[in-house]
């Protein structure tokens, strides 16, 4: 019994030191390849060690969150440097023309309530050469009335595009954080094949198609 036992032992001693000697040679052809590779000016990357990017859940957030406080600063955040002056000359323009069509809707309405309370004394009532007197103002009531009216839906309509650009920044700032983490390795697969199982009730063959993503 005890020749068997010591026959056992030295049998997984030899084993055991020829599974070391195989790994060792393994990893010294390895390593001469690797360095082979090397001197060849190639570089080799072990594929099993390279991490995945950490994903983090709260950029999303605070990237929207930093567009939201000031225009642009989520697309700093994301590193999206080139965007900064599309946010900054769309949103400018759209405040631009709201000053503008203001201004225009305060100053016609300002003559229109002068001329109604009877005053001749507003910019549009003689512009450019004086009017021969008793002659009609250049512009009348009806026309001051009109202009004010005009001014004040552009106005509003761009109030309401330059909201909308805003939050499409704010928009853009989150969205785009969300894919910057979106995963792309080279590992990323996607296999679809037949399948065919058995039903465990109806012990009927069952058939259709599998697809199997790997991430």
């Amino acid at each position: 019994m005890s020749k068997y036992l010591v026959s056992l032992a030295l049998y997984f001693l030899v084993i055991t030191f020829g599974l070391a000697q195989e790994e060792e040679t393994n990893t010294q052809a390895s390593d001469s390849i690797t360095t082979s590779l090397k001197k060849e000016g190639i570089k080799v990357v072990d594929t099993l060690k390279v991490k995945k990017r950490a994903i983090n859940p709260l950029a999303p957030s605070k990237a929207a969150f930093y567009s939201a406080v000031f225009p642009g600063l989520g697309q700093i955040y994301n590193k999206r440097y080139w965007k900064v002056p599309i946010v900054y000359a769309i949103i400018g323009g759209g405040i631009y023309g709201y000053i503008y069509n203001d201004d225009l809707y305060d100053r016609f309405r300002t003559a229109f309530k002068r001329r109604q309370a009877g005053f001749t004394d507003d910019e549009f009532y003689d512009l450019g050469t004086p009017n021969a007197p008793g002659a009609d103002p250049d512009f009348s009531e009806a026309a001051l009335e009109s202009a004010q009216e005009r001014y004040q839906e552009d106005r509003d309509l761009w109030l309401l595009v330059t909201i909308g650009m805003y939050a499409l920044n704010i928009v853009d700032a989150n969205v785009d954080s969300h894919l910057k983490q979106f995963n792309v390795d080279d590992d990323l697969s996607m296999d679809f094949k037949p399948y065919l199982d058995m039903d465990a009730i109806t012990a009927k063959p069952v058939y259709g198609m599998a697809l199997t993503i790997k991430f």
